[in-house]
């Protein structure tokens, strides 16, 4: 099962328009998972029109219609993993530690928020991944995304996409 992880969109805010590259990975994707800060409804919209299954939250910066729309936390079983969907976490400082004692339950969490890709595994095995933007790079060189290959209760693959001004990337 291939996955397509992204967050904070911040559309029209940050960008104009997503990537491209990025519009083509939903639809090569079994599921879109996205982590919140969408800004606008119109966004949502174009996802749920072309992902096969889109898995979703609310963030900080999204108004009343997303609210109405998304949760601020979500839960999806996919390829035998336990996935939830977050926008914050907190401060990075013991962030694996605080996820995994939050989310006892699950086996991968994704979250966004900061728009720093990360990939860590806590101690008591919750891999947090956090896909970054693909509109807004903010302190970081890129602008990005993450896809993940799941099979048989595993985690096959975790890819950091790096984005360029020449894919549309903010």
């Amino acid at each position: 099962m291939r996955l397509l992880l992204t967050s904070d969109t911040h559309l029209p805010t940050r960008a104009k328009r997503l990537p491209g590259v990025l519009l083509d990975e939903i639809g090569r994707a079994d599921v879109v998972i996205h982590a919140g800060d969408w800004i606008d409804e119109a966004t949502l919209d174009l996802f749920e029109a072309r992902a096969a299954l889109l898995v979703a939250v609310h963030g900080n910066n999204d108004g009343p219609g997303l609210r109405e729309r998304l949760p601020e936390t979500a839960r999806r079983e996919l390829a035998g993993l336990r996935f939830g969907v977050v926008h914050e976490t907190g401060a990075a400082a013991g962030r694996e530690a605080r996820c995994a004692q939050r989310f006892p339950d699950l086996d991968v969490l994704v979250f966004g928020h900061s728009h720093i890709p990360w990939d860590t595994t806590a101690p008591q095995g919750l891999r947090l991944l956090n896909p970054g933007s693909p509109t807004d790079r903010r302190r970081q060189p890129f602008c990005t995304y993450m896809t993940v290959e799941v099979a048989d209760g595993a985690i096959e693959d975790v890819t950091l996409h790096r984005l360029t001004p020449g894919d549309g990337a903010g």
